[in-house]
Parts: structure tokens; C-alpha cells; sequence
């Protein structure tokens, strides 16, 4: 995964909804951000499974960043 691929996942992240980041459960989590990915730049399967493993191992710091940002 190149720099320009994870930059685009902490932004998505950042931009999605601090209630759908912290109550959704971690598979419709990663569905959800996946979703949003895939609307800004066209993946490949090889892409989706990566991203889907990298967020899917990432969903307790996703958790703990939107949680410190709702304080």
C-alpha cells in the first residue's frame, strides 16, 4: 500500500461521522469506510483486501482517535 492509499484512509476516517466511528460495529465499520474509499478511487480486489485487513487490525485506534475527538 503506497503513501498516497493511507493518506486517503486517515482522511475518510476524519471525515466520517465520530457517532458512525464510534457505535458501529467493527464489520460494518470497515464496510462502511471501505464504501467510502472506493468512491474516491477505483481499487482492485488485491486493494480492497488489503485495506479491508490494514482497517479491519486499526478499528481500536480508529475507536480511541474519534473518542479523544469527541471530548
Amino acid at each position: 500500500m503506497d503513501s498516497s492509499t493511507l493518506r486517503l484512509v486517515w482522511d475518510v476516517i476524519e471525515e466520517t461521522q465520530l457517532t458512525d466511528l464510534l457505535t458501529l460495529p467493527d464489520t460494518a465499520l470497515v464496510k462502511l469506510l471501505l464504501q467510502r474509499i472506493s468512491r474516491k478511487v477505483l481499487l482492485s480486489g488485491e486493494e480492497v483486501c488489503t485495506l479491508y485487513e490494514y482497517i479491519s487490525s486499526r478499528t481500536k485506534l480508529i475507536r480511541d482517535i474519534a473518542d479523544s475527538r469527541a471530548a
